[in-house]
């Protein structure tokens, strides 16, 4: 194909010049040499030479640049053509993050991503999974809970102390708040800070002893940590437990090195549905609240994560599903998800991903004379 092309290029296509060669002779009258019909042509080196045997010198000196020309043009075209093969139309690249690709499952669609960033630090860093954080509830989302235990634990302490014992719709509105918070301010038993702490105490040993220190980790946690660790995703864990009672669970269960920030019940003055817990878990992520995700088990976590401004995602413990319609997803075992949802809730538009549009200026009003002047002159 490369000789045909090359021979095209030649002056053995051009009639013009194989029978247009003007000579002179003898009465130096200008007449074409008709032995130049047939030029002959040899491969010399690996080149293909045509030439006349008697105007070889004159034909040669009359074609070459003609033919260097043709030869440039044909050899700029092949190499623009294995350029274009080579340079990429679009350059949306995949980067190596050093993760298993399945095959069919990856890469998945990364809608937090955004090609159109101009910053490629900022994409860079998009792409990856450190500017999300996970917020984990303890009881019912890490490890099984059993309600009926924390409702025997309030019946005994209200028997204990000599009180009537809390109907159940009050125990379901003191479920994740604060010993102190639950017994001042919707029991209403005692308003002493010393009174507190002591019935706060002395509930958290009965709920202890019906608990018996057995601790069983749900279906699928540990798996999802795994994932998320491995994402290097921040972690915090948040309990209305005392922080003694709870880095001792985590001991025995053997997670302690996954969480980054561990919240407990001395850390904050209020539970739920307050958000202050969710809050200060961020704070230690050193994270902002939108790109904090909690997981939680109930109605007054999804209250609690939205008043902070935090996507949640419910896991249906002790709730059926329909009962936490208000949570952003609702799941029923974190082995569910996959760390792409996770950026879908934590993709939200701010001025850190987008160009910042300038704001209105309102226009100042122009002062103009008062006519209530008048009015009153008219209306008296």
């Amino acid at each position: 194909m490369v000789v045909d092309s090359i021979a095209a290029t030649s002056f053995l296509g051009h009639r013009p010049l194989c029978q247009g060669v003007p000579l002179k002779d003898v009465s130096n009258k200008r007449k074409f040499a008709d032995n130049c019909r047939f030029p002959v042509t040899e491969f010399i080196g690996g080149r293909i030479v045509t030439y006349s045997p008697v105007l070889r010198m004159k034909v040669g000196r009359l074609t070459n640049s003609s033919i260097n020309a043709l030869a440039m043009e044909l050899t700029k075209e092949t190499y623009s053509f294995r350029e274009e093969e080579k340079i990429p139309r679009d350059w949306r690249y995949q980067l190596d993050s050093g993760v298993d690709r399945k095959p069919g499952l990856w890469p998945p669609e990364n809608k937090a991503d955004n090609p159109s960033l101009h910053n490629p630090l900022l994409r860079q860093e998009r792409m990856g999974c450190g500017w999300l954080g996970a917020i984990f509830e303890w009881e019912g989302v890490i490890i099984e809970d059993n309600p009926d235990l924390e409702k025997q634990a309030w019946l005994t302490l209200a028997q204990e102390e000599g009180k009537s014992p809390p109907p159940a719709f009050i125990l379901r509105r003191v479920e994740g708040m604060k010993n102190e918070q639950a017994i001042s301010e919707v029991l209403c038993w005692s308003r002493d800070p010393a009174e507190l702490r002591r019935m706060a105490s002395r509930k958290e040993e009965i709920y202890q002893a019906l608990q018996g220190g057995i601790y069983r980790l749900r279906t699928g946690s540990k798996e999802f940590v795994n994932i998320l660790m491995h994402y290097k995703i921040p972690m915090a864990l948040v309990s209305t437990r005392p922080r003694k009672t709870l880095e001792t669970a985590i001991d025995t269960i053997g997670i302690e090195e996954y969480f980054t920030a561990i919240v407990a019940a001395e850390d904050v003055h209020r539970g739920k549905p307050d958000p202050e817990m969710f809050v200060y878990a961020a704070q230690l992520l050193k994270l902002i609240p939108e790109r904090c995700i909690v997981f939680g088990n109930s109605n007054q976590t999804v209250e609690a994560a939205h008043d902070a401004q935090m996507k949640c995602v419910a896991v249906a413990s002790k709730h059926p599903v329909y009962e936490l319609g208000a949570a952003d997803l609702v799941v029923r075992h974190l082995d569910e998800l996959s760390v792409v949802d996770l950026k879908h809730l934590a993709d939200i538009e701010s001025t850190e991903f987008r160009s910042v549009e300038p704001e209105m200026e309102l226009e100042e009003e122009e002062d103009y004379p008062s006519s209530s002047a008048a009015v009153d002159d008219i209306f008296w």
